[in-house]
Protein backbone atom coordinates (compact mmCIF):
# COMPACT_ATOMS: atom_id res chain seq x y z
CA UNK A 1 0.00 0.00 0.00
CA UNK A 2 0.94 3.38 -0.97
CA UNK A 3 0.98 6.10 1.89
CA UNK A 4 0.94 10.43 2.05
CA UNK A 5 1.36 11.68 5.04
CA UNK A 6 0.58 15.35 5.04
CA UNK A 7 1.46 17.83 8.61
CA UNK A 8 -0.44 20.35 8.60
CA UNK A 9 1.23 23.00 10.36
CA UNK A 10 1.97 27.08 10.23
CA UNK A 11 4.89 26.31 12.42
CA UNK A 12 6.32 23.54 11.12
CA UNK A 13 6.26 25.24 7.52
CA UNK A 14 7.66 28.00 8.61
CA UNK A 15 10.49 25.89 10.13
CA UNK A 16 9.89 27.34 13.50
CA UNK A 17 9.37 23.90 15.06
CA UNK A 18 10.54 20.79 13.73
CA UNK A 19 7.78 18.63 12.46
CA UNK A 20 7.82 15.17 15.05
CA UNK A 21 4.07 13.69 13.72
CA UNK A 22 4.41 13.05 10.38
CA UNK A 23 7.96 11.31 11.44
CA UNK A 24 6.03 9.39 14.13
CA UNK A 25 3.17 8.30 11.44
CA UNK A 26 5.97 7.40 8.78
CA UNK A 27 7.89 5.20 11.81
CA UNK A 28 4.76 3.46 12.93
CA UNK A 29 3.13 2.56 9.27
CA UNK A 30 6.61 1.16 7.92
CA UNK A 31 7.13 -0.97 11.25
CA UNK A 32 3.87 -2.15 11.46
CA UNK A 33 2.31 -2.36 8.44
CA UNK A 34 5.41 -2.52 5.94
CA UNK A 35 3.52 0.02 3.67
CA UNK A 36 5.33 2.13 1.51
CA UNK A 37 5.66 6.28 2.53
CA UNK A 38 5.34 7.92 -0.94
CA UNK A 39 4.66 10.99 -0.26
CA UNK A 40 5.29 13.36 2.51
CA UNK A 41 4.64 17.18 2.69
CA UNK A 42 4.73 19.86 5.62
CA UNK A 43 2.12 23.25 4.60
CA UNK A 44 0.40 25.82 6.59
CA UNK A 45 -2.81 25.60 7.98
CA UNK A 46 -4.48 26.96 5.16
CA UNK A 47 -7.78 25.47 3.46
CA UNK A 48 -7.19 25.93 -0.33
CA UNK A 49 -3.41 24.01 0.09
CA UNK A 50 -4.61 21.33 2.19
CA UNK A 51 -7.78 20.39 -0.21
CA UNK A 52 -5.08 21.04 -2.63
CA UNK A 53 -2.52 18.91 -1.65
CA UNK A 54 -5.41 16.01 -0.68
CA UNK A 55 -6.63 16.12 -3.93
CA UNK A 56 -3.62 15.69 -5.81
CA UNK A 57 -2.71 13.25 -4.18
CA UNK A 58 -5.86 10.79 -4.38
CA UNK A 59 -6.58 11.63 -7.81
CA UNK A 60 -3.11 11.99 -9.68
CA UNK A 61 -0.63 10.51 -7.11
CA UNK A 62 -3.22 7.39 -6.66
CA UNK A 63 -2.55 6.90 -2.97
CA UNK A 64 -4.04 4.31 -1.45
CA UNK A 65 -4.39 6.04 2.18
CA UNK A 66 -3.48 9.75 3.32
CA UNK A 67 -3.08 10.09 6.87
CA UNK A 68 -2.97 13.83 7.90
CA UNK A 69 -2.15 15.26 11.50
CA UNK A 70 -2.50 18.77 12.56
CA UNK A 71 -5.56 21.31 12.30
CA UNK A 72 -8.19 19.33 14.12
CA UNK A 73 -8.71 21.32 17.08
CA UNK A 74 -10.79 24.48 18.34
CA UNK A 75 -8.02 27.09 17.04
CA UNK A 76 -9.14 29.63 14.33
CA UNK A 77 -6.73 28.43 11.97
CA UNK A 78 -7.42 24.61 12.17
CA UNK A 79 -9.59 23.53 8.75
CA UNK A 80 -8.40 20.27 8.33
CA UNK A 81 -11.96 18.67 8.48
CA UNK A 82 -13.23 21.52 6.53
CA UNK A 83 -10.25 20.57 3.54
CA UNK A 84 -10.75 16.85 4.12
CA UNK A 85 -14.77 16.86 3.78
CA UNK A 86 -14.70 19.52 0.69
CA UNK A 87 -12.71 16.15 -1.32
CA UNK A 88 -13.76 13.54 0.04
CA UNK A 89 -16.98 11.67 -1.85
CA UNK A 90 -18.19 9.12 0.86
CA UNK A 91 -17.23 9.96 4.80
CA UNK A 92 -16.30 7.54 7.40
CA UNK A 93 -17.58 8.19 10.70
CA UNK A 94 -17.09 5.18 12.16
CA UNK A 95 -13.16 6.04 11.78
CA UNK A 96 -13.32 9.69 13.85
CA UNK A 97 -16.06 7.88 16.40
CA UNK A 98 -14.02 5.08 17.22
CA UNK A 99 -10.81 7.61 17.53
CA UNK A 100 -12.31 9.83 19.50
CA UNK A 101 -14.20 6.50 21.99
CA UNK A 102 -10.57 5.21 22.46
CA UNK A 103 -8.68 8.81 23.11
CA UNK A 104 -11.44 9.75 25.65
CA UNK A 105 -10.04 6.67 27.87
CA UNK A 106 -6.93 8.55 28.14
CA UNK A 107 -7.91 12.21 28.06
CA UNK A 108 -11.25 14.39 28.61
CA UNK A 109 -9.48 16.87 26.00
CA UNK A 110 -10.43 14.14 22.87
CA UNK A 111 -13.86 15.40 22.80
CA UNK A 112 -12.46 18.50 21.18
CA UNK A 113 -11.10 16.96 18.20
CA UNK A 114 -12.70 17.55 14.85
CA UNK A 115 -11.27 14.87 13.24
CA UNK A 116 -12.74 13.86 9.78
CA UNK A 117 -12.38 10.85 7.38
CA UNK A 118 -13.50 9.89 4.24
CA UNK A 119 -13.25 8.04 0.88
CA UNK A 120 -12.23 9.74 -2.51
CA UNK A 121 -11.66 7.53 -5.39
CA UNK A 122 -9.78 4.55 -4.07
CA UNK A 123 -8.06 6.74 -0.95
CA UNK A 124 -8.95 6.08 2.51
CA UNK A 125 -8.28 10.09 4.12
CA UNK A 126 -7.47 10.21 8.09
CA UNK A 127 -6.86 13.28 10.21
CA UNK A 128 -5.26 12.34 12.77
CA UNK A 129 -4.28 14.64 15.85
CA UNK A 130 -1.09 16.98 15.82
CA UNK A 131 0.97 15.76 18.57
CA UNK A 132 3.38 12.93 18.17
CA UNK A 133 1.82 10.90 21.44
CA UNK A 134 -1.74 11.15 20.11
CA UNK A 135 -1.02 10.03 16.82
CA UNK A 136 0.36 6.86 18.06
CA UNK A 137 -2.57 6.27 19.96
CA UNK A 138 -4.55 6.87 17.11
CA UNK A 139 -2.84 4.70 14.81
CA UNK A 140 -3.05 1.44 17.47
CA UNK A 141 -6.63 2.24 17.24
CA UNK A 142 -6.28 1.88 12.92
CA UNK A 143 -4.26 -0.80 12.50
CA UNK A 144 -6.68 -3.81 13.19
CA UNK A 145 -8.92 -2.58 10.33
CA UNK A 146 -6.83 -0.39 7.82
CA UNK A 147 -5.90 -3.53 5.88
CA UNK A 148 -9.45 -4.24 5.34
CA UNK A 149 -10.14 -0.88 4.79
CA UNK A 150 -7.64 -0.91 2.14
CA UNK A 151 -8.45 -4.12 0.69
CA UNK A 152 -12.46 -2.96 -0.25
CA UNK A 153 -11.15 -0.18 -1.43
CA UNK A 154 -8.82 -1.41 -4.29
CA UNK A 155 -11.53 -3.88 -4.82
CA UNK A 156 -8.64 -7.06 -3.77
CA UNK A 157 -10.48 -10.38 -3.88
CA UNK A 158 -9.46 -11.58 -0.90
CA UNK A 159 -11.09 -8.44 1.09
CA UNK A 160 -14.84 -10.20 1.45
CA UNK A 161 -12.98 -13.09 2.98
CA UNK A 162 -10.86 -11.34 5.56
CA UNK A 163 -14.62 -10.37 6.66
CA UNK A 164 -14.40 -12.33 10.03
CA UNK A 165 -14.94 -10.98 13.35
CA UNK A 166 -12.41 -13.42 15.18
CA UNK A 167 -10.25 -12.23 12.64
CA UNK A 168 -10.91 -8.64 13.30
CA UNK A 169 -10.48 -9.02 16.58
CA UNK A 170 -7.07 -10.87 16.41
CA UNK A 171 -5.48 -8.01 14.61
Amino acid sequence: MRVGILTVSDRSSRGERPDASGPAIADFVRSRLGWEIAQTAVIPDEFPIIRDTLIDWADNLKLHLILTTGGTGFAPRDVTPEATRAVVERETPGIPEALRAASLKITPHAMLSRAAAGIRGRTLIVNLPGSPKAVKENLEVLVPVLPHALELLQESPDAEAGHSPKKELRA
